[in-house]
Order: C-alpha cells, then structure tokens, then sequence
C-alpha cells in the first residue's frame, strides 16, 4: 500500500514537473513570434537557447531505459524540450545576419559548452544529492555528491580561466587596418 502511493506520488509531481516545465519551454514564444514578425533578430542571444538544448539532450540520455529503466517522464518532457530549442534555434540562424550565425556556430556553441556541460552536472549532482537526503539512501547520496563536487570544481576551473583564453573578436578588431 505504501508502494503504491510512492509510486502515485512520484507520478503526480513528475506530470507536474513536466508541465511546468513545457510551460518553461514555451515562455520565449513570445520572443520568436517577434523576431519572425520583423525577420530580424536584433541584440537577442542564442546562447540561452544552445545551453537549454545541451541540458535536454543529457538528460534525454539519462532517461534513455538502457541508461536509467523507468524514465519516461524524463524521456517525453525533454523530448519536448529538445524540438522546441531546436526550433528556437532554427528561427535564429535563419533571421540571423551572416555574421551572427557565423559567431554562433563558430565559436559560441563550441566556447560555452564546457562551462554548460560543467554547469549541467553541477546542478544534476546537486538534485540528485538533494534526493539523496529524502530518503538517506547512501547508495545515492555518495555518487552525486561526488558528481557536484567535481561539477563544481570544474565551474571554478571555468572561472579561473575563462580571462586568460585569448579571444577571436578582439583578436580580429586588433588586425583591421585603420
């Protein structure tokens, strides 16, 4: 019987987390409604849409039954996830200027994703150690909280460092002839 309502209750917050979640998915409609309206796409960043795509594609990974059985909520919502900043995405390099698409694709897809992929498994480690705790179960506990210690450590890494790469833009600026 307790079993039972576990699993109902998993059920209803994991619908609910996902519906909140589509809702999350959706709010920059808005923005690309606009941009598609003026086909331009002014001073908006992609980046925030590149990273949420790399999130869902992990954790649609993480879901996969060969990866972790039982997952189908993880499965769909980031499934949902994923066609949408693809879309968002889609929408931007085609409204973008030749030169913005060429920033995008170049260098920041590549230059954010350490410090994305680090942010994604500092944040996974700290909701998985999170859960962890409800029910203390050590087996969970130690893995991810090792998974957020190295998450985090690489942030800081990322940190460390990000100044000291030289960058392409300024570089460029530098060599134009006056």
């Amino acid at each position: 019987m307790i079993i039972a309502n576990q699993s109902m209750i998993r059920t209803i917050i994991g619908v609910t987390g996902n519906v909140i979640s589509c809702g999350l998915f959706l709010s920059p409609m808005p923005t690309y409604i606009q941009i598609i309206k003026s086909k331009d796409v002014k001073k908006f960043s992609p980046i925030p849409y590149l990273a949420t795509l790399l999130n869902c594609l992990l954790w649609f990974f993480y879901g996969l039954p060969i990866v972790h059985p039982n997952s189908l909520l993880v499965i769909t919502i980031n499934s949902i996830g994923i066609a949408f900043e693809v879309f968002y995405l889609t929408v931007f390099l085609i409204y973008a200027s030749r030169q913005s698409r060429k920033l995008v694709i170049q260098t920041k897809s590549v230059e954010f994703m350490p410090f994305t992929l680090s942010l994604a498994s500092f944040l996974n480690g700290v909701c998985w150690t999170s859960y962890g705790f409800l029910p203390f179960d050590i087996n969970l506990l130690v893995p991810n909280g090792l998974g957020t210690l190295f998450g985090l450590a690489q942030l800081i890494l990322y940190a460390c460092y990000f100044k000291s790469t030289p960058n392409k833009n300024a570089q460029a600026e530098l060599e134009l002839p006056v």
